[in-house]
C-alpha cells in the first residue's frame, strides 16, 4: 500500500526536509492589520517577530478552509492509497477536525487523521517519522500504532518571555499577568489532555531554562536513547547555546533546534523557549 502523509505548516519541518520525505503540508495563516499571511509561504519567522514588535494590535490566526485539505487529499489520491495527515492539537485548532472532515468527502484513498495532541516540533517527531516509515512501504496500521508508541514517551515543555501575549490572545488573566510581570514570573506550560496549562511558575528566565533542563535530566538519566528539540521565539543564539551545553551534558540525546513560527509565536510572543523530547 501506497502512503501519503500531511501535516500542517505548524510542525515547522524546514522545506527541504519535507521535500526530501515527501511530506504535504497545509499552512494555517496569520492575519496582520487586516492582510492574511500562510504561514513559512507569505511570511518569514523574522519578518513576522519583526510585524508583532512594531506593529500596535497582536495579529490573530486562522484554521486551514476545509476546502484545502479537500482539495490536497483528491490530488493524492490519484497516487496513494492511504493519507496519514497529521496535525496540531484539537484542542487549540480546529485544523484536525478540518482533516477529518475533509477525509469523509474523498473517495479513492483512505485518510487517517492523527491528532498529536500538541504542536510544533515535537508535532514534527510524528511526522517525520511516519514518512521515514511510508518511504519503507509500511502498512497505515503500522505507522499509527508507531506514533502512539512515540506519544507515550513524548514531552515537552515551554516557558513565555513575555505573558502580554497570552494575555492579550486571551490564555492569561490581565491581573494574572500584570501580577507575572512585576513578580518577573516566567511561567513554565506544556500540555495536558490537548490544550496548553501551566505546570510551574518560575522567576526569572534562567532559572525557568533551568527547570525545564532538570526535567528533561530525569528522563536522559535513564540511559534510553532520546530524540529531542530546542523550540525557540526568534532566540537563534540562545538556541544554539543552549543545544551545546545540553549535548555535553546528555551523550544519549539527539539534539536538533527548530522555532515557534508565526501562528504558535502569535500567543508565546519572541523570547519564548521549549524543549521536547520522546524515546528513539
Amino acid at each position: 500500500m501506497k502512503t501519503a502523509v500531511v501535516t500542517d505548516s505548524t510542525s515547522y519541518i524546514p522545506k527541504h526536509i519535507r521535500e526530501n520525505l515527501n511530506i504535504h503540508m497545509i499552512p494555517l495563516s496569520v492575519v496582520i492589520n487586516g492582510e492574511t499571511y500562510r504561514e513559512e509561504i507569505d511570511i518569514s519567522t523574522g519578518d513576522f517577530y519583526e510585524e508583532v514588535r512594531n506593529g500596535q494590535k497582536l495579529p490573530t490566526t486562522t484554521q486551514p478552509p476545509i476546502g484545502e485539505f479537500e482539495e490536497l487529499y483528491k490530488e493524492l489520491s490519484k497516487d496513494y492509497d492511504a493519507i496519514i495527515s497529521i496535525h496540531l492539537s484539537s484542542g487549540i485548532s480546529g485544523t484536525f477536525q478540518g482533516a477529518v472532515a475533509a477525509g469523509d468527502m474523498i473517495e479513492g484513498a483512505k485518510v487517517y487523521p492523527f491528532d498529536s495532541e500538541i504542536s510544533c516540533m515535537a508535532q514534527g517527531f510524528y511526522v517525520l517519522e511516519a514518512a521515514m516509515m511510508a518511504r519503507d512501504g509500511k502498512e497505515p496500521d503500522e505507522i499509527l500504532a508507531r506514533l502512539d508508541g512515540l506519544k507515550a514517551s513524548m514531552k515537552a515543555y515551554f516557558m513565555v518571555d513575555d505573558l502580554s501575549h497570552l494575555q492579550r490572545g486571551g490564555r492569561l488573566s490581565s491581573a494574572q499577568a500584570l501580577i507575572g510581570s512585576l513578580l518577573n514570573i516566567k511561567p513554565i506550560l506544556h500540555f495536558v489532555d490537548k490544550v496548553i496549562v501551566p505546570f510551574e511558575k518560575i522567576r526569572t528566565r534562567k532559572k525557568a531554562m533551568n527547570r525545564i533542563e532538570e526535567l528533561l535530566g530525569e528522563d536522559a538519566r535513564k540511559g534510553e536513547p532520546l530524540q529531542a528539540t530546542i523550540i525557540h521565539a526568534n532566540r537563534v543564539e540562545d538556541a544554539a547555546s543552549w543545544k551545546q551545553e545540553l549535548s555535553a551534558l546528555y551523550p544519549n540525546v539527539e539534539f536538533t533546534i527548530s522555532h515557534f513560527g508565526p501562528v504558535i509565536g502569535t500567543h508565546l510572543g519572541e523570547g519564548a523557549m521549549g524543549l521536547c523530547w520522546t524515546i528513539k
